[in-house]
């Protein structure tokens, strides 16, 4: 049993066990993103292991990422926060979708919200803005990133439903959480 249930057509219906059901009972395994999210994408919860790049107003690496095989896995974009310019648009998501990308977490901006909403992936990101980014190909995959409270380590685990983001403390600590789902 995983933290998302899916109907018939692999469509995210919400979790066997809350987020907050996870904390109270793994909080001390357990980071709690402290940043506001607002949902774009088709599923509403979703997990796996995280996946990081690092980008400002440029989206060269995070499409090279979603265009990989993503093995159920969670991208977690530190696009600094920025609401300049969209890192992903629908193009980006139906393909991260297709590839087996479990979610996608954006510290930043997306677009063509209303499509967004159709694709079966799980989106969050903190605001939509119409202008496409940069593609100059600046940033970093695979390091660590922070905000809200949070550090998103490569290999950690990570949980997201309509309550919010939590994150395993090590990588190692997923299969203790992931037991009691």
């Amino acid at each position: 049993m995983t933290l998302d249930g899916e109907d018939a057509d692999g469509v995210g219906v919400g979790s066997a066990r809350s987020g907050a059901d996870l904390y109270d009972e793994h909080g001390d395994d357990l980071q709690s993103c402290t940043t506001q999210f607002r949902l774009f994408g088709a599923r509403t919860s979703f997990e796996g292991a995280v996946t990081t790049v690092r980008c400002h107003d440029d989206n060269v690496i995070l499409k090279a990422t979603l265009g990989d095989p993503g093995a159920g896995r969670v991208l977690v974009v530190d696009g600094g926060g920025s609401p300049t310019t969209a890192l992903m648009g629908d193009l980006i998501a139906g393909m991260a979708a297709s590839n087996g990308w479990e979610g996608v977490i954006i510290h930043g901006a997306v677009r063509d919200v209303e499509a967004l909403s159709k694709i079966n992936i799980g989106i969050k990101a903190l605001s939509s803005n119409p202008r496409k980014s940069r593609k100059d190909g600046a940033g970093e995959k695979d390091v660590e990133v922070s905000f809200g409270e949070v550090t998103f380590t490569p290999g950690c685990h990570l949980y997201s439903d309509a309550d919010g983001i939590l994150v395993t403390r090590e990588t190692g600590s997923a299969a203790t959480v992931q037991r009691s789902l």
